[in-house]
């Protein structure tokens, strides 16, 4: 199984300006994008067994990611569609 890292730039390239235009002009997306990214790193250590949890911890913490990546995907939309 090869385990991946889920940064939103590589998950959503094709946003990239916008992800960077709301990261410097929108505190709640960059404080959600921040969050987000240290979910990501902390669902990466468990699985790569750098740091070690139970199963239901490490399936909170990648849905919560997913929350997170789903909030911010929607922010990014909106953002484009204004």
């Amino acid at each position: 199984m090869t385990l991946e890292k889920h940064d939103l730039l590589h998950e959503f390239p094709e946003n990239r300006d916008t992800i960077h235009e709301l990261k410097m002009n929108n505190s709640h997306f960059a404080r959600l994008f921040d969050q987000y990214h240290e979910k990501d790193h902390e669902v990466h250590r468990i699985e790569t067994g750098a740091e070690k949890s139970s199963d239901d911890y490490l399936e909170v913490r990648k849905k919560e990611r997913l929350h997170l990546k789903d909030e911010l995907y929607r922010m990014i939309k909106d953002h484009e569609a204004s």
